[in-house]
């Protein structure tokens, strides 16, 4: 599970949150921080924050947290640096300062986002097992007028059987036993 912890003080007592997948939350995949209870997730009693003041979500596509300003007229400091539009990276150490109130990322953890293997079927066989190749697989092209296979440096050539442009040709993986 994707985790972000965040630590405050606030009136004197330390706070702290870890959000991720299953962080309750008014709006799926992100957590809001302000004043206001009614907009924000996380709720700072501060004066100086605005009352719906940033977000922060995990990014599957870049597989990281993400802060994002939502007040452009009080915008926070990441690291000491103004965000007035757009976002910006959270990482283990991150500071952010929304108005006169100060949080920490104290802990990231990241799953390792992993890509299942590939499962190829056969196209004659359409109940077959999954056969799973550890090693990388060869494909070649597969002419649409003769069925022969080719290697792809064929594509602009055409198929060397009958002539015809391999430019419609399905690629077909090539078998790696001998």
């Amino acid at each position: 599970m994707n985790e972000l912890t965040l630590t405050w003080t606030e009136a004197g007592q330390s706070c702290t949150r870890t959000l991720n997948d299953q962080y309750p939350t008014q709006h799926p995949g992100m957590v809001r921080i302000g004043r206001d209870p009614t907009r924000c997730d996380i709720v700072l009693s501060h004066p100086t924050v605005s009352g719906l003041h940033i977000e922060i979500y995990f990014n599957q596509a870049k597989q990281n947290f993400y802060l994002k300003n939502l007040r452009d007229t009080n915008p926070p400091l990441i690291n000491y640096q103004k965000l007035i539009t757009g976002e910006v990276l959270l990482s283990l150490g991150s500071h952010i300062q929304l108005g006169q109130q100060q949080l920490e990322v104290t802990a990231v953890s990241l799953e390792p986002f992993l890509i299942p293997p590939t499962q190829l079927f056969s196209p004659n066989e359409p109940n077959s097992q999954a056969i799973f190749y550890p090693n990388p697989v060869q494909y070649g092209l597969q002419c649409p007028k003769c069925d022969h296979v080719s290697s792809y440096q064929q594509l602009n050539s055409g198929c060397p059987w009958c002539g015809t442009s391999l430019a419609s040709a399905i690629s077909v993986v090539l078998s790696t036993e001998h």
